[in-house]
């Protein structure tokens, strides 16, 4: 087989993976693959190198010989995204998975979840960890980012958890109110318009509140600045 439809099947093998495409339990072929010839011809499997990675580096390969082009990763802004929620709910959401993600890497891992439901009074099997991390685990990586952990909240408010969901529990023990329904569950048409009118008008409102203090704290700094300089003045005198 050439080396070069080799390289775009294991590439075809890869994006899907990715996508979430791939099917579970896909079995991989093991065996020595060499592929030689004369330019342009490399290696891309061997007897102990796994698919995937043979495929990542074959890509990397690619990317560094100008064969192919890199994703960019799509920018994840929770602001536009979850529009049903205020930007201090988001903002309180983001403390609550600041404070739980321990490794500091941007995911909660089923150990931080664990931690978490325990220290909200409500501690769950090791089972029923896997499966609320499963309820929303869009990526399939085990854990939980800051998006999915905003994905809970959003099922919370628009009804989609079961009442025995260890996400409901969480949401609910969490002290963040997210009892307004979004505007996808807005009755009709003319209820979803003015509720997103109401909830652009809200945001800005709170855009125009943050502004509006970090001014005054600015203001205090000055005049707090200006009293010390006058006391110091008097002094030296």
């Amino acid at each position: 087989m050439a080396s070069e439809e080799l390289a775009q099947k294991l590439q075809r093998r890869l994006q899907l993976e990715e996508s979430g495409a791939a099917a579970e339990g896909e079995e991989v072929a093991k065996g020595e693959e060499v592929v030689a010839g004369g330019d342009g011809e490399r290696s891309c499997l061997t007897a102990s190198a796994d698919a995937e990675l043979s495929a990542k580096l074959c890509r990397r390969q690619d990317i560094n010989e100008g064969a192919a082009q890199p994703r960019r990763a799509a920018v994840f802004n929770p602001y536009t995204e979850f529009k049903e929620f205020s930007r201090r709910q988001i903002k309180d959401m983001e403390r609550m998975f600041r404070l739980y993600d321990s490794g500091r890497d941007g995911y909660i891992d089923l150990m931080e979840l664990k931690l978490m439901m325990e220290k909200l009074g409500a501690p769950q099997t090791h089972l029923g960890l896997k499966n609320m991390i499963k309820e929303v685990d869009e990526d399939f990586d085990g854990k939980l980012s800051f998006r999915e952990f905003l994905l809970i909240f959003h099922k919370a408010a628009a009804g989609e958890l079961e009442e025995d969901s260890g996400l409901l529990t969480l949401a609910k023990l969490s002290e963040i109110d997210v009892s307004i329904e979004g505007v996808k569950g807005a009755k009709n048409f003319f209820e979803a318009k003015v509720q997103a009118l109401s909830s652009a008008s809200k945001f800005e409102a709170e855009i125009k509140a943050e502004q509006d203090e970090r001014k005054r704290e600015e203001e205090e700094r000055k005049h707090r600045r200006a009293a010390f300089r006058e006391l110091k003045s008097a002094f030296t005198q």
